[in-house]
């Protein structure tokens, strides 16, 4: 039978004394947790053992003895390691000495009350107990056959070593009956900082919860019901990107502790998603107040507009004649090209009529940045909508009269053919088509904008900050390193932690998002500008992307 014991590489140059740990029957493994160094009274270690099980629900007990003599190794305390173990009776009780400045340790296991005792082989594991407690340990991907059963192998090791914590609270400057070794000996990790943090985020969250709660009651109020507003809030980009940071806003500051490491990651996902957002919010608002960048983006706007009416003009008055040579019918060219230049006319005069209020409208929408980048990106598609609203009615008007004309076609050739339409199968014909080339650019440019602004939502920055600076923090299993290899001798390995993948992070942590934009397949959104029913700029509240 094959013995595996986790030695925490921190223990190498503890002082004599106990191993304590948790034994593993399942696996044959034993992990060690501390070292108790002597002297010590069995009362008190076997009292102080019995309230870390009640309290960390791990069966910690004492595994066997841990003997480093820097001279030769003494034949009492030799003999007195051994009485150890009728005392705190454990089966099999494990010896490991290191002899002192040799690099060979030994490694051996007595088993008193056994009847039939067998000779072991045993293989002694270095891990480093500080990234193993600090990590957690993604189950792969693929779940099935050896992988699995492995993973859950390594889970019990990993979950031992995090659900011990309390164990690792006691350092050596305590002045109690006990002195261990461990991560944390020569001092508990902390930071003042993050302390001062921690007792402030408290009342800063109640507050941030209660006007949570009032903005929340105030949007479920009967009053933003009424059509107009509802209208608005289910179609503006603006209040779609509103409400999902308000939700975001409100996990962060729930007084509810994460349940487990994924709640956690989702929540602190969230807050650097936030952070960064109104940081990048913030920089934006102060490029544009900066050298009256908004007073020359008003000057410009309107000479655009103006040149982009001049164009749409001239191509309609090339196509009301006889565009590329070709004769058409010259009543409806007539009608339709009168028809789209008074909606031209009627766009130009509306943007006219607001010019002298632009440059205010612009620079109350620059203050809109300090609420995050995506909130001003959001904003933005929506001024987009409104400036080419005359380009979507020109192509509904030619999608849905290109439509009716094909439906006409189609009709007449089944007529021909002797078919009919399928009324319980509601079968549709394909057909190919061309698109405009403007509309399509429009489209382009808003499903760019909503691309970035989902980035920016879904994008778990945390874990990604996490796995660039402390990969181990997201351990995607382990791999062993021979460290010594000698007949007699224990194998000697070194456990080291993999880190998740880029991809497997993103994958993993991937917050959800409430994208303002429809994200259909190329030939779907094709087919939709094609049939004249993509509600441009926004989507209906169903196909939002949870």
């Amino acid at each position: 039978m094959v013995l595996k014991v986790f030695f925490p590489s921190c223990c190498s140059s503890a002082d004599s004394g106990i191993l304590i740990g948790r034994w593993i029957s399942e696996q044959s493994s034993a992990v060690i947790l501390a070292v108790v160094h002597f002297p010590f009274i069995p009362v008190q270690v076997k009292q102080y053992l019995g309230e870390v099980q009640h309290v960390t629900k791990v069966n910690v007990s004492v595994l066997g003895s841990w003997s480093n003599s820097k001279q030769e190794k003494e034949e009492s305390l030799s003999e007195f390691l051994e009485d150890l173990g009728t005392i705190f009776c454990h089966e099999p009780w494990i010896q490991i000495s290191k002899e002192g400045d040799s690099k060979f340790w030994s490694c051996s296991t007595l088993q008193k009350h056994s009847k039939d005792p067998q000779e072991e082989e045993i293989i002694l594991v270095y891990y480093d107990q500080r990234k193993v407690m600090l990590s957690h340990l993604h189950p792969p991907l693929d779940t099935s056959g050896q992988r699995a059963e492995d993973a859950s192998k390594l889970s019990a090791i990993f979950d031992t070593v995090a659900r011990s914590q309390v164990l690792f609270m006691t350092d050596r400057y305590d002045e109690g009956p006990i002195k261990l070794t461990h991560w944390q000996s020569d001092g508990v990790e902390a930071s003042i900082i993050v302390e001062l943090l921690k007792q402030a985020s408290v009342p800063a969250c109640m507050l941030l919860t209660f006007l949570l709660s009032l903005v929340s009651g105030i949007c479920r109020s009967r009053l933003l019901k009424l059509w107009p507003l509802s209208f608005l809030w289910s179609k503006l980009s603006t209040c779609e990107q509103l409400g999902h940071r308000l939700q975001h806003l409100q996990v962060i500051s729930s007084n509810k502790k994460a349940q487990n490491q994924n709640q956690f990651m989702r929540k602190a996902n969230i807050f650097v998603s936030l952070l960064i957002d109104v940081a990048l919010g913030i920089l934006l608002m102060s490029w544009l107040y900066r050298k009256n960048r908004i007073g020359h983006l008003a000057d410009t706007l309107i000479p655009v507009a103006d040149h982009v009416a001049e164009e749409l003009q001239d191509l309609l008055q090339w196509l009301m004649g006889a565009p590329a040579g070709l004769k058409m019918n010259r009543a409806l060219d007539q009608v339709l090209g009168r028809f789209f230049l008074y909606h031209i006319h009627l766009w130009i005069s509306y943007i006219h009529l607001l010019s002298p209020f632009i440059e205010m409208i612009l620079w109350y929408v620059g203050l809109s940045a300090c609420l995050g980048l995506t909130v001003a990106l959001c904003i933005l598609s929506d001024i987009i909508a409104l400036l080419t609203f005359h380009i979507y009615c020109f192509y509904v008007y030619g999608a849905r009269l290109y439509c009716l004309k094909i439906y006409g076609l189609s009709s007449l050739w089944r007529l021909f053919r002797g078919k009919k339409w399928n009324v319980l199968r509601q079968r549709v014909d394909s057909c190919s088509y061309d698109l405009d080339q403007l509309r399509l650019l429009v489209v382009i440019v808003q499903g760019l904008i909503h691309l970035l602004v989902d980035l920016i939502d879904s994008l778990p920055l945390y874990s990604l900050i996490l796995r660039l600076c402390r990969s181990y923090r997201l351990a995607a299993g382990v791999k062993f390193r021979v460290l010594e290899q000698q007949d007699g001798k224990p194998l000697r390995l070194l456990m080291q932690i993999n880190p998740l993948s880029y991809g497997a992070v993103i994958q993993t942590y991937r917050l959800p998002t409430y994208s303002c934009y429809p994200r259909d397949s190329w030939a779907s959104l094709c087919k939709k500008l094609f049939l004249g029913e993509l509600i441009y700029p926004w989507k209906h509240k169903g196909d939002k992307q949870n």
